[in-house]
């Protein structure tokens, strides 16, 4: 339980950040919250050569709430998302999921951006910025660049982040008004991680499906997009055997993970009753 050695530094800016990691691309490693990057040093599972702290840059903190979108800081805590009013008044589903996200010590120092980053396949906010259509703001030498959260996913542990690059932030449009928001997961009972999540943001106009979409996480390698499940649903009420419909098409379409706690028929039957029962809420 005692690290591999290491040098350590603080970036006082996220331009300096950046620069450590140009110059060390095989070999640094950024120190943000720290919940799985510190387990993973103290078992060796990890062994930078240099360990970048960016806990102080303030430029990527923060919750900024504008016309027409909101923009979350990297470092922005689950606590804090939390906490905020004026972002829960236009996003309740980031206090809901924040609820039943691991544990205090973690929501106090965790951040969403290292949650985003480090792109854990049962982590719970990458099925939110999925379902909110958000962008995730990349900063590197070159300068910023934009992508949206369905491609920012890649694989397991792997997101379209370079190796010199850093999550700035997240920006989500403002939905309109009317729009309604939810997220389920079944937490699997050691780790607080999703065996499944489904995070839900839907609009409906005189009794029918106008717009949504859907974030799963926790059932496959990396979380997504159910796409399928929308495009089913936009134009239809939500009756119940849309409602079975469109969470069975789901379930069939995703190829599951497979573990010694959960294997894929499991999690397969989970996606199915997990959307169904959060399709429900918004028929109600």
């Amino acid at each position: 339980m005692i690290p591999a050695a290491f040098d350590y530094v603080r970036a006082s800016s996220l331009t300096q950040a950046i620069e450590f990691l140009r110059d060390n691309p095989d070999g640094a490693r950024l120190l943000a919250g720290g919940h799985t990057l510190i387990p993973a040093l103290k078992l060796r599972l990890a062994s930078p050569e240099l360990l970048i702290d960016i806990r102080s840059l303030a430029e990527i903190k923060g919750i900024e709430v504008g016309e027409t979108h909101v923009k979350i800081g990297a470092l922005t805590t689950h606590s804090e998302l939390s906490a905020s009013e004026p972002l829960n008044e236009i996003f309740p589903i980031f206090r809901e999921t924040a609820s039943v996200l691991a544990d205090p010590q973690v929501r106090n120092r965790g951040t969403i951006g290292g949650s985003l980053a480090n792109a854990d396949p049962a982590a719970d906010w990458p099925a939110v910025v999925l379902a909110l259509r958000a962008q995730i703001e990349i900063a590197g030498a070159t300068g910023r660049r934009s992508v949206p959260a369905e491609e920012f996913f890649l694989d397991i542990f792997s997101t379209a982040l370079e190796p010199d690059e850093i999550l700035a932030s997240i920006q989500i449009p403002k939905a309109k008004t009317g729009t309604r928001y939810a997220y389920r997961k079944i937490r699997h009972p050691a780790s607080g991680f999703a065996v499944v999540g489904i995070a839900i943001a839907m609009r409906m106009l005189d009794g029918v499906v106008e717009e949504a979409s859907i974030g799963v996480t926790g059932a496959t390698n990396h979380a997504f997009v159910g796409r399928d499940a929308v495009e089913f649903l936009t134009g239809k009420a939500l009756t119940r055997d849309n409602i079975d419909e469109a969470a069975r098409m789901l379930s069939e379409k995703t190829e599951c993970l497979s573990d010694r706690y959960a294997p894929a028929e499991y999690r397969a039957n989970l996606v199915r009753v997990e959307l169904g029962r959060a399709l429900l809420e918004f028929s109600q």
